[in-house]
Protein backbone atom coordinates (compact mmCIF):
# COMPACT_ATOMS: atom_id res chain seq x y z
CA UNK A 1 0.00 0.00 0.00
CA UNK A 2 1.65 3.18 -1.53
CA UNK A 3 -1.21 5.39 -0.14
CA UNK A 4 -0.93 5.82 4.10
CA UNK A 5 -4.34 7.68 3.48
CA UNK A 6 -5.61 4.67 2.57
CA UNK A 7 -4.82 3.31 6.22
CA UNK A 8 -7.57 3.06 8.37
CA UNK A 9 -7.96 6.21 10.40
CA UNK A 10 -7.48 4.89 13.75
CA UNK A 11 -4.25 2.34 12.77
CA UNK A 12 -3.01 6.10 11.36
CA UNK A 13 -3.78 8.05 14.29
CA UNK A 14 -2.07 5.02 16.37
CA UNK A 15 1.43 5.19 14.54
CA UNK A 16 1.12 8.76 15.03
CA UNK A 17 0.87 8.88 18.46
CA UNK A 18 4.02 6.39 19.21
CA UNK A 19 6.19 8.93 17.31
CA UNK A 20 4.46 12.24 18.38
CA UNK A 21 4.33 10.98 22.03
CA UNK A 22 8.24 11.15 22.78
CA UNK A 23 8.31 14.12 20.81
CA UNK A 24 6.18 16.04 22.72
CA UNK A 25 7.91 14.68 25.42
CA UNK A 26 10.86 15.99 24.53
CA UNK A 27 9.45 19.47 24.22
CA UNK A 28 7.96 19.35 26.92
CA UNK A 29 11.04 19.20 28.69
CA UNK A 30 12.82 21.88 26.03
CA UNK A 31 10.62 24.39 26.33
CA UNK A 32 7.94 23.59 28.91
CA UNK A 33 3.86 22.00 28.94
CA UNK A 34 2.69 24.61 27.84
CA UNK A 35 4.63 26.13 24.87
CA UNK A 36 4.83 22.29 23.88
CA UNK A 37 1.09 21.88 23.68
CA UNK A 38 0.84 24.80 21.74
CA UNK A 39 3.08 23.61 18.97
CA UNK A 40 1.74 20.41 18.80
CA UNK A 41 -2.17 21.84 18.53
CA UNK A 42 -0.94 24.17 15.57
CA UNK A 43 1.12 21.09 13.87
CA UNK A 44 -1.88 19.06 14.10
CA UNK A 45 -4.55 21.80 12.78
CA UNK A 46 -2.25 22.73 10.11
CA UNK A 47 -2.01 19.15 8.89
CA UNK A 48 -6.01 18.20 9.12
CA UNK A 49 -6.42 21.35 7.03
CA UNK A 50 -4.09 19.72 4.75
CA UNK A 51 -5.64 17.03 4.95
CA UNK A 52 -8.93 18.22 4.53
CA UNK A 53 -7.88 19.90 1.19
CA UNK A 54 -6.66 16.50 -0.06
CA UNK A 55 -10.23 14.97 0.80
CA UNK A 56 -12.06 18.25 -1.45
CA UNK A 57 -9.49 17.50 -4.55
CA UNK A 58 -10.95 14.46 -4.49
CA UNK A 59 -14.37 14.97 -4.20
CA UNK A 60 -17.01 14.21 -7.05
CA UNK A 61 -16.64 16.68 -10.03
CA UNK A 62 -13.81 18.67 -7.56
CA UNK A 63 -17.67 20.13 -5.67
CA UNK A 64 -17.83 19.39 -1.70
CA UNK A 65 -20.88 18.68 -0.43
CA UNK A 66 -22.28 17.61 3.00
CA UNK A 67 -22.99 13.93 1.10
CA UNK A 68 -19.93 13.81 0.39
CA UNK A 69 -18.47 14.77 3.98
CA UNK A 70 -20.66 12.57 5.35
CA UNK A 71 -19.20 9.65 3.42
CA UNK A 72 -15.82 10.57 4.40
CA UNK A 73 -16.45 10.06 7.78
CA UNK A 74 -17.09 6.48 7.62
CA UNK A 75 -13.32 6.29 7.45
CA UNK A 76 -12.97 7.55 10.97
CA UNK A 77 -16.20 5.38 11.72
CA UNK A 78 -14.06 2.36 10.24
CA UNK A 79 -13.65 -1.17 12.12
CA UNK A 80 -15.78 0.67 15.21
CA UNK A 81 -13.18 2.73 15.71
CA UNK A 82 -15.97 5.22 16.52
CA UNK A 83 -19.89 4.19 17.67
CA UNK A 84 -22.15 6.93 16.60
CA UNK A 85 -25.75 7.36 16.65
CA UNK A 86 -27.04 9.62 14.43
CA UNK A 87 -29.36 12.15 14.72
CA UNK A 88 -29.57 13.97 11.64
CA UNK A 89 -27.88 13.52 8.23
CA UNK A 90 -28.89 15.83 5.26
CA UNK A 91 -27.65 18.43 3.02
CA UNK A 92 -27.01 20.80 5.59
CA UNK A 93 -26.34 19.02 8.76
CA UNK A 94 -24.66 16.16 9.83
CA UNK A 95 -25.90 15.59 13.46
CA UNK A 96 -24.42 12.79 16.15
CA UNK A 97 -22.97 11.37 18.90
CA UNK A 98 -20.17 9.14 19.44
CA UNK A 99 -21.13 6.35 22.66
CA UNK A 100 -17.72 4.88 22.49
CA UNK A 101 -14.29 6.16 20.96
CA UNK A 102 -11.60 4.03 20.16
CA UNK A 103 -9.83 6.79 19.54
CA UNK A 104 -9.45 8.05 23.05
CA UNK A 105 -9.22 4.60 24.38
CA UNK A 106 -6.10 4.18 22.37
CA UNK A 107 -4.63 7.23 23.77
CA UNK A 108 -5.37 6.21 27.12
CA UNK A 109 -3.83 2.54 26.62
CA UNK A 110 -0.44 4.20 25.34
CA UNK A 111 -0.24 6.79 28.34
CA UNK A 112 -0.98 9.63 25.71
CA UNK A 113 -4.47 10.45 27.36
CA UNK A 114 -3.74 14.16 28.26
CA UNK A 115 -2.26 15.24 24.27
CA UNK A 116 -5.07 13.02 22.56
CA UNK A 117 -7.43 15.98 22.24
CA UNK A 118 -4.53 17.60 20.23
CA UNK A 119 -3.94 14.54 18.44
CA UNK A 120 -7.80 13.65 17.86
CA UNK A 121 -9.92 16.07 18.64
CA UNK A 122 -8.77 19.54 17.22
CA UNK A 123 -8.63 17.39 14.17
CA UNK A 124 -12.74 17.17 13.32
CA UNK A 125 -13.91 20.88 13.53
CA UNK A 126 -10.18 22.03 11.88
CA UNK A 127 -10.23 19.35 8.69
CA UNK A 128 -13.51 21.77 7.64
CA UNK A 129 -11.53 24.87 6.58
CA UNK A 130 -9.88 22.44 4.17
CA UNK A 131 -12.16 20.48 3.28
CA UNK A 132 -15.37 23.05 2.80
CA UNK A 133 -14.88 26.30 4.88
CA UNK A 134 -18.79 26.40 4.72
CA UNK A 135 -19.03 23.26 6.86
CA UNK A 136 -18.80 24.26 10.51
CA UNK A 137 -19.16 22.22 13.48
CA UNK A 138 -20.15 22.29 17.26
CA UNK A 139 -19.64 20.13 19.37
CA UNK A 140 -19.88 20.96 23.45
CA UNK A 141 -18.70 17.25 25.02
CA UNK A 142 -16.08 14.90 24.48
CA UNK A 143 -15.15 11.12 25.97
CA UNK A 144 -11.75 12.40 25.86
CA UNK A 145 -12.36 15.01 28.10
CA UNK A 146 -14.58 13.14 30.43
CA UNK A 147 -17.81 13.64 28.83
CA UNK A 148 -20.13 10.41 28.48
CA UNK A 149 -20.60 10.93 24.65
CA UNK A 150 -19.07 12.91 21.97
CA UNK A 151 -21.86 15.62 20.58
CA UNK A 152 -21.00 16.26 16.96
CA UNK A 153 -22.94 19.00 15.46
CA UNK A 154 -22.00 19.84 11.25
CA UNK A 155 -24.36 22.37 9.87
CA UNK A 156 -23.73 23.92 6.38
CA UNK A 157 -23.52 27.84 6.70
CA UNK A 158 -22.99 28.71 3.07
CA UNK A 159 -25.59 30.25 0.96
CA UNK A 160 -27.39 28.37 -1.26
CA UNK A 161 -26.72 24.81 -2.29
CA UNK A 162 -24.27 22.89 -0.27
CA UNK A 163 -21.03 22.59 -1.93
CA UNK A 164 -18.17 24.53 -2.72
CA UNK A 165 -16.40 24.03 -6.26
CA UNK A 166 -13.11 25.40 -5.61
CA UNK A 167 -13.25 22.26 -3.01
CA UNK A 168 -10.52 23.63 -0.23
CA UNK A 169 -11.44 27.53 0.30
CA UNK A 170 -9.67 30.02 2.74
CA UNK A 171 -6.07 29.59 4.32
Amino acid sequence: MDDISQLPTLLKRRIQAQVIGPIYAEMVAAVGEEAASAILDSAIRKAAIAEGKAFAAKAPGGVTSMADFIKVYELWTHDGSLEIEVLEASDTAFNFDVTRCRYAESYRAMGLAHIGHLMSCNRDGTFCQGYDPAIKMDRQHTIMGGAPRCTFRYSYEGEGESGSTTGAGGD
